[in-house]
């Protein structure tokens, strides 16, 4: 027997035309079941002689199903569909009434059964969690996962641990989150914590920087392939890829190895088997002849294959290593996909470190969470902290704690749990909250226990003995494509506030707009562009035969930070009339002063030169605006 479990918002359906010569009575007309776990079956010819055994497992299973969604609502639906090797019409009708007796003996459940023998038509809505749409192969013996979803065990584990929420404030005091009394100045806080506790990640409505990304000629929906996957226009991949360049300057500047591994892995190796069933993702499959495939979710197995096979001794410890996933593929629910926000494809800076004792292992974490607050300091958008911790560590290690909090320097969402239900004893994420009041975790570091053990990785400590470190896993920006979306969302949250909207200046596509009234000035503006560039900063030239005024509002309106209008008195004098973007009074800058005041703004940050023609003139248009 073959069965797919949806858990539902609803279900309707109705009967069309007979399928077999004598069906079930049936009464006509719309059925319509609401909050419910909709059980596709389909009876095999292998349960001929065993019909009844396999209905029991078949239940035990879908009420196991039942307990994880918390949905105790069931409609059994027959759809022979699911298999190629029917059961005989006797041995389906009997296993499927045999099914409904079962679950109905609990009065706790409410049991509805679609019709047998009917060619019907239906309608249902998947809530679109990770654990809404899940598939079973059934058989007297026992039950198989089906081969579209892996389901975590920490998952489940998780649903059997308790969870315990505090607020820490930066003195170390601990408030229940239920008893916390926020200041006006936590709002932010407050609606992280209200999402932590709801979980509903699907969205209502498209996010604001969905319009923006296409506004500003950055990223796209990409309608030829899977939801969830973009196409990055020059702009748009210029800033990806100075974030990108920013974190992987930071990582190597903290001694961290670049590495590079592969994006699609077997699912029979015994160390990735054993991972896929701790780790609640889900997978893209690929096959490759008769073997199965799925694309990677993240670079941990990659780096951990790395040193399984490394040769390590005490003295090279700490050891880090990385790499800029591009890209790693989650397959989310449709209903869970939001622009940037969440996606099936992105890029990833996946950091590991391995630590010889606990000691030095918070250490590292220390160092990782002060270095992941510079990342997201240097996108200038706002971020709240969570540390989720095993009970009995946060314990021993509250101190250790309260002097994170107290260099973030505002209070944090604690989570403590009684048991481990993953890999992790401890880790932080910092998260962005939009407009909509949605997060979305940015930085994270994790202190592992298990995979050292999982994934045979040792080193010989100063007795000679092969000892298990413990692994950091860390991402300092978390992916960059959020990135984007925090920083798009934070311009639009200004400007519902009366700002004017803009990026970083460090990140900004073009960062000097010159304007030159009339064509005989084009060549000091190119001179001008080239001296400049020398100095790495990204200059073009609007000489298009437009009026100055549409061309200040064309800079204004891509959020060019710094637009020079370029005329006689300005060729003779050398002394530049300056538009700040979000500024209302113009300044006058001599060459020295905006080359000083923008290598102030963007010190130590990537830099790469334009991605697009220098003259304006020269550009397509990705988008149109309408």
């Amino acid at each position: 027997m073959k069965i797919v479990l949806v858990h539902a918002d609803f279900i309707e359906y109705q009967v069309t035309s007979p399928a077999i010569k004598n069906p079930e009575e049936v009464d006509e007309g719309l059925n319509r079941i609401e909050e419910c776990l909709v059980v596709f079956t389909a009876v095999e010819n292998t349960e001929e002689k065993s019909w009844n055994e396999a209905a029991e497992i078949g239940v035990k299973e879908i009420l196991a199903v039942a307990a994880q969604v918390k949905c105790y609502n069931f409609i059994l639906y027959p759809w022979v569909h699911l298999t190629n090797t029917p059961s005989s019409l006797d041995i389906g009708l009997k296993t499927m009434k045999k099914m409904e007796e079962l679950l109905t003996e609990s009065e706790e459940n409410e049991v509805h059964r679609a019709p047998f023998g009917w060619y019907k038509g239906f309608n249902l809505k998947s809530k679109g969690h990770p654990l809404s749409e899940l598939s079973r192969k059934i058989t007297a013996e026992g039950a198989e996962v089906g081969d579209q979803e892996l389901i975590s065990k920490a998952i489940t584990a998780e649903d059997e641990t308790k969870h315990e929420f505090f607020v820490m404030g930066i003195n170390g005091e601990m408030t229940p989150v239920e008893d916390y009394k926020y200041p006006k100045n936590e709002a932010n806080l407050k609606d992280f914590i209200n999402y932590e506790v709801s979980i509903r990640i699907a969205s209502d409505e498209a996010p604001p920087h969905s319009e923006l990304m296409k506004r500003l000629e950055l990223v796209d929906y990409e309608p030829a392939s899977d939801p969830g996957n973009f196409r990055w226009y020059p702009n748009g991949w210029l800033i990806k890829n100075l974030l990108e360049d920013q974190v992987v300057n930071t990582m190597l500047n903290y001694d961290a190895m670049p590495v590079e591994t592969p994006i699609m892995y077997s699912y029979t190796h015994p160390a990735l088997e054993s991972y896929l069933n701790r780790f609640p993702a889900r997978q893209y499959t690929v096959l490759s002849g008769d073997n199965k495939f799925f694309l990677r979710f993240a670079a941990c197995f990659g780096q951990f294959l790395i040193a399984s096979d490394t040769t390590l001794s005490h003295r090279h410890l700490p050891l880090k290593m990385f790499e800029l996933t591009r890209y790693s593929f989650r397959r989310e629910q449709s209903g869970e996909i939001s622009a940037l926000r969440r996606l099936r494809a992105f890029t990833m800076p996946d950091m590991h470190t391995l630590a010889q004792d606990l000691e030095v292992a918070r250490t590292c974490f220390y160092e990782q969470y002060k270095l992941s607050m510079e990342i997201l300091d240097g996108i200038e958008v706002p971020y709240e902290a969570v540390f989720r911790f095993q009970s009995d560590f946060f314990e021993e290690n509250k101190e250790w704690v309260q002097g994170m909090i107290a260099d973030l320097g505002k209070p944090s969402l604690i989570e403590l749990f009684d048991k481990r239900y993953a890999y992790f004893i401890c880790k932080f994420e910092f998260n962005y909250v939009d407009s909509q009041k949605k997060a979305a975790a940015l930085s994270t570091v994790q202190i592992d226990v298990e995979n050292a053990e999982r994934f045979d990785i040792s080193f010989i400590n100063e007795k000679d003995e092969h000892v298990r470190p413990y692994i950091l896993h860390t991402s300092l920006s978390g992916a960059i494509e959020r990135e984007v979306y925090a920083v798009l969302e934070e311009a639009h949250r200004n400007s519902q506030k009366g700002v004017k909207p803009s990026l970083p200046l460090w990140l900004a596509p073009t960062q000097v707009r010159m304007i030159p009234v009339t064509e005989e000035f084009i060549p000091l503006c190119e001179k001008l562009a080239s001296e400049w560039e020398e100095d790495k900063i990204r200059v073009d030239i609007d000489e298009r035969n437009e009026s100055v005024g549409k061309r200040i509002r064309e800079a204004e309106r891509m959020w060019i930070p710094y637009i020079l209008v370029i005329g006689e008195r300005e060729a003779e004098n050398h002394l530049w009339s300056v538009r700040i973007r979000g500024q209302k009074e113009q300044e006058k800058w001599s060459t020295e002063e905006l080359i000083s005041k923008i290598r102030n703004k963007t010190t130590g940050k990537a830099f790469r030169p334009l991605s697009v023609p220098k003259k304006v003139s020269k550009r397509v248009v990705f988008y149109h605006h309408g």
